[in-house]
């Protein structure tokens, strides 16, 4: 008798109605729902009748150049999650916040609120922000040098995680009769002091059902992977080869045991961004539907942006312009060197590597059936490239429909993910346990 193979893990990377960048456009869409908690919560139902893990939600902390051909994102994520976990039950939810534009206590807040809200279902997507505009929105000149980003990251989670654990989980008494709501006891101030931050605690919100959120990573510079390797329990991250994914997946599990970690205890998600149709023709032919309606002037004002170059009067049937060295890119690092490198190794024109990128800024798109779709990521994943996968619908709620109604039951039949959900919690999701708080690991340990 075989044995069941294992099993990946999947999220649903939620973007307006579509992460292609023209999905607003395209008549299977209806462009007044990126405005519509309903639609969002349609789509966190959607994605827990799949049993997927979880859905995720990117943020920025400005307008930028966008709004006159994009739709935004326009609910802070962690509020719309709140709605979410009102509509649904079991399927996780992931939320970006920004170290380098928060303080470690509202945040840690907000966070502990929305695991309560959802009974042990928040994760938070830690990100350091390199976008200019959203410096300019937080009293700064310029982008905050990428190394020192990284350094208050990662104080920044160390607060955050003593805050979460200043309550220790049996501190909640609640005891009518002799008018006692918690043990003294057993909630901690921190007393954290640095030339960064300077927090006492303790947090004013008791231990969520986790112990503390999922803690979710997507980048992959030299900064990025070691800071990943540290913290990260699950990591979304772009490659667009075979190769170039499990190159990845060895570099950072390599990098585990240097923090006494084991590889299980941290997820790799390479993003994928699904067009299905019943042919490989008709899914080529949707693709390249969407491709024709990308505005060229919005897509140019992003790549520049991406790539520190003015390509706004640049001639779109010509290659890219020499580019700066990734060591003077202070934002996105990884996404520059990705994007850099797809238009060197193809000899992309500029319009060509504006329609690579529609559909996701980078992400690799694949294009095919239901089975060819479930072939790709079975492939991925037994080739040692992926735990799982980070799916990003080009447009919703359809495609979402598409990928839940007939590539999960393709693999669910293979074995490769669950028939329903084992776990109540994001963490248990992921296989991972609930965490205690480090005060009661030392009462534990002096046997009090």
């Amino acid at each position: 008798m075989s044995l069941r193979p294992k099993q990946f893990h999947l999220n649903a990377f939620l973007m307006g109605v579509g992460h292609h960048e023209a999905a607003w456009r395209h008549p299977r869409t209806e462009e007044y729902r990126v405005l519509d908690v309903r639609h969002f919560q349609e789509l966190g139902r959607i994605a827990e009748r799949g049993k997927l893990d979880s859905v995720f939600f990117a943020d920025g902390l400005a307008v930028g150049p966008r709004i006159k051909r994009n739709a935004l994102a326009v609910f802070e994520p962690v509020t719309l999650l709140a709605a979410i976990a009102a509509a649904t039950e079991r399927i996780g939810l992931i939320a970006t916040a920004s170290t380098t534009y928060n303080e470690p206590f509202n945040l840690a807040r907000k966070f502990a609120s929305l695991d309560h809200i959802s009974s042990g279902r928040a994760g938070w997507n830690i990100v350091t922000s390199g976008n200019e505009d959203e410096a300019f929105n937080f009293g700064f000149d310029a982008i905050p040098e990428h190394a020192r980003r990284y350094e208050r990251a990662q104080e920044f989670v160390d607060v955050t995680v003593r805050l979460w654990d200043s309550w220790e989980s049996s501190a909640i008494v609640l005891d009518p009769d002799d008018g006692i709501f918690a043990d003294p006891e057993k909630v901690h101030t921190i007393d954290y002091v640095s030339d960064r931050f300077r927090v006492r605690g303790p947090l004013n919100s008791p231990r969520s059902p986790q112990g503390r959120p999922l803690l979710v990573q997507a980048g992959s510079s030299e900064s990025g992977k070691e800071f990943a390797a540290r913290y990260a329990e699950a990591v979304f991250t772009a490659q667009r080869s075979l190769a170039e994914g499990q190159a990845f997946y060895r570099d950072l599990k390599a990098r585990l045991p240097k923090y006494g970690r084991s590889a299980d205890e941290l997820k790799v998600l390479p993003g994928l961004v699904p067009f299905i149709a019943d042919t490989r023709a008709e899914a080529l032919a949707l693709e390249q539907e969407f491709t024709d309606l990308i505005s060229p002037d919005y897509a140019l004002r992003q790549l520049s942006a991406l790539l520190g170059v003015d390509l706004t009067e640049h001639a779109l049937d010509a290659p890219l312009p020499p580019l700066p060295a990734v060591s003077e890119i202070e934002g996105g690092k990884s996404r520059f060197t990705l994007v850099k490198e797809l238009a060197e190794r193809e000899n992309l024109t500029v319009r060509q590597l504006i329609g690579k990128l529609g559909g996701g800024r980078g992400h690799r798109t694949f294009a095919g059936t239901p089975t060819e779709i479930a072939d790709e990521l079975q492939s991925w994943f037994d080739s040692g490239a992926a735990d799982g996968f980070n799916i990003m619908p080009p447009y919703l709620p359809g495609g979402l429909e598409d990928f839940v109604d007939r590539v999960v039951p393709i693999l669910q039949e293979r074995g490769l993910f669950r028939t329903d959900y084992t776990a109540t919690t994001l963490r248990g999701h992921y296989g991972l346990a609930p965490v205690e708080s480090q005060f009661a690991q030392v009462r534990n340990e002096l046997g009090a």
